[in-house]
């Protein structure tokens, strides 16, 4: 199952931008659930979307942060 967060044996690290990080905690928050529970959430759920859009999805989603700075 894609979705299962139980059993974990790797470790991810890595910087992001601290409104990021804010805005991370504040969904954390709302949802009852840890960052590192929110992150891998959403990781799962953008990979599940580049699955099945393939590159496309990565490129549109750059072109829109890229836009904003």
């Amino acid at each position: 199952n894609p979705l299962d967060m139980t059993a974990k044996d790797m470790r991810l690290t890595f910087r992001v931008h601290s409104d990021l990080k804010k805005r991370l905690e504040s969904v954390a928050a709302s949802e009852g659930r840890s960052v590192a529970q929110i992150c891998e959430a959403f990781l799962q759920a953008g990979l599940m979307k580049y699955e099945k859009e393939g590159t496309k999805y990565v490129q549109r989603f750059l072109a829109r942060q890229e836009k904003k700075a």
